[in-house]
Parts: structure tokens; sequence; C-alpha cells
């Protein structure tokens, strides 16, 4: 924002105690470390707290346990980290683009008057588009979908016919929104290719990660529900439906006609198979694989510990002997109860 803004203001605007000098003005925001003037720092992790005392910031956000650990301006709020997300979006507003079609863009629907639809895009028929919503070059937007108001589709998103994207959707580069799920029949040594004739209905408040891909439903829709976060690089497949307000992290996959439940997460490259139900709040941590429906919130982890490779190949050969091992001590306990009960 030019100019910056000043804290009193800042507060004015997203609430917070604010301690110290209001008329400090800032422009940008930084890590403890490295922020100088100008800047407002912020504390999140405890672990940084003796920071607060070198930080060449102008001013701090900080939760209440950390209010009195510096004599900076300071922000105080309970979630000094949501605070920190809210100020760097007041002070770093998305560039707008231009708004109308460019010359260079193939539309086959009508546009509203705010929506702005870059170079080379192309929009085909029975398409609706909300209010202010932006379409970066080379977007293309089959025919019958749907787009709410103020969501904003990077280079290169390709939304298949019929998807529908709810409002103030965030649709980052090379997403794939729609494409074929991976259906097919056996008939003989031969693969017989299902369409799939489905959609994908997409939530409002949602962000889809760059190259992340969604397919559409075999028969039924693929769901994601309102608020749903997904990162970079993601395979969602026919059929899932994701509840509200979940969360992905890079590279997970999730197979087909699988539903998790409000509020879940999942690590990097967790992986989860089809045909399972994920209770509400459920954590899956990074590089599990999921091969069970989960009825309980919690979290679940299944990575086996890094260690250095010759130990592992020694634990590898052990845990193949535990069945072996099992059945053995099953035996002797057999035969423990047998002389117990001739004794």
């Amino acid at each position: 924002m030019p100019g910056g803004l000043r804290l009193d203001e800042i507060v004015a605007r997203l609430g917070g105690e604010l301690r110290g000098d209001g008329s400090v003005v800032v422009s940008q925001v930084g890590t403890l470390a490295g922020a100088g003037a100008g800047q407002i720092a912020f504390l999140a992790n405890p672990k940084y707290r003796k920071q607060l005392a070198t930080t060449g910031a102008a001013a701090v956000i900080v939760p209440p346990a950390a209010a009195d650990d510096t004599a900076l301006p300071r922000i105080v709020h309970p979630n000094s980290y949501a605070y920190y997300a809210r100020v760097v979006a007041l002070l770093n507003p998305p560039a707008q683009r231009p708004r109308g079609a460019h010359p260079s863009a193939v539309v086959h629907s009508p546009l509203p008057a705010s929506a702005s639809v870059g170079e080379h895009v192309v929009v085909g028929e029975r398409v609706t588009i909300g209010e202010d919503v932006t379409l970066y070059p080379g977007v293309v937007v089959g025919d019958g979908v749907s787009i709410g108001d103020g969501s904003v589709l990077y280079p290169n998103v390709v939304v298949y016919r019929d998807c529908v994207i709810g409002a103030r959707a965030v649709i980052q580069a090379g997403a794939v929104i729609g494409s074929d799920g991976f259906g097919f029949a056996k008939e003989g040594d031969r693969w017989l290719k299902i369409p799939q004739i489905g959609r994908v209905v997409i939530g409002d408040d949602v962000e889809v990660g760059a190259n992340t891909s969604i397919d559409r439903g075999a028969l039924d829709d693929t769901v994601i529900g309102n608020g749903v976060k997904l990162d970079n690089q993601i395979q969602i497949a026919h059929n899932v439906r994701i509840g509200d307000n979940a969360a992905m992290a890079g590279c997970v996959g999730v197979a087909g006609s699988t539903t998790i439940g409000a509020r879940c997460t999942v690590g990097g490259a967790g992986m989860i198979i089809g045909h399972l139900e994920l209770a509400d709040d459920v954590h899956v941590s990074a590089g599990t694989m999921v091969t069970k429906s989960l009825a309980r919130p919690g979290q679940y982890t299944s990575i086996f510990p890094l260690e250095a490779h010759d130990d592992w190949l020694h634990n590898a050969a052990q845990i193949k002997r535990l069945a072996k091992l099992a059945q053995r001590v099953a035996e002797l306990e057999k035969k423990l109860e047998e002389m117990e009960k001739t004794n």
C-alpha cells in the first residue's frame, strides 16, 4: 500500500490491542531477524522470542505472553500469526488487471463489466462469470462452467465443461479442474474407457495450488467444500468429497470415492487410498499412507523413522519375521496354558 499505514489505522481495521506510539507508519512486513525501518515484524513461534530484543523492526505483532518483552510499538493479539496474515494482505493488495476482455481472448459467453479476461483466454458457451472475476492469460474455461464473484484464475488454468467454482476462489497457475477420472473397465486384455459424466463442484473461499489436478466425478460429482486449501501438485481423484476448511500440503494423493471430513489436514506426500471415510478433524502426518477408514478425530502417522541405510535393512528384515514370531508366541502361550491346567 503506497505510503503505508499507521499502527492505529491497522488496529482500527483489524482489531487487537495497541501499545505504544500509534502514529508509527509501516509499509511492509518482515521477520524479526530481517525487518528494518518502516516494517512490522511478528512473533508467532516462542523459540524466536529472544529476537524481540534485537529486531530492527519499527513495530511488532506479539501474543499477550510476550507483550512486555519489548518496548517497541506493538499490536497485541491472541493469534499473532493470523493477525500477521491479515496485515500482509492489508499492506499488499493483489494487483488489479484491466477490466474487460483482451482483444486476443476468445469469449463465447457474456461477461460482467467488472470481469478481467487476459490475453489468449478462451471462455466457452453457456459460461457464467461472476462480478470481479479475473482470468489471467492462457486460462481455458469450458462450456457450461460457473465461476463465482471475486474468483481469480492464474495463467494456464484449465476448467473443463460444466464444473462449478464458488466465490473468492484462487486457482493457481497450471491447475486442472474437471479432467477425466481414472475410470477403466477390463475387457479381455484391454482397458475400456468409462465416460466420466460427473462434475467438479468447488465451494467458496477455496484455494487450489499450482499444477494440482481435481478429476470430475464418474457419475456423481467430485466436491470440494468451502474454505478448503490445496497446495501444489496434489491429485484429487473422481468422486472424492472434501469437507469444509480441510487443508492438504504438496504432493498429496487422494484416490477415488474417498470422503474426507471437515477441518482435516494431510501433510506433504500423504496418500489416501480409495473408498475410505475420514471423520472430521482427522490429521494425517506427512508421508503417511492411509489404508483404512478413520472414524475418530486425531493425529495419524505411519512413517517409519529415518535411520542409516544398513540399520533400515536390518530392521526391515526383522519386520518380515514378525508374523512368524507372533505365531510362535501364540503356540507357546497355548502350551503354557495346557501345562498350567495339568498342574
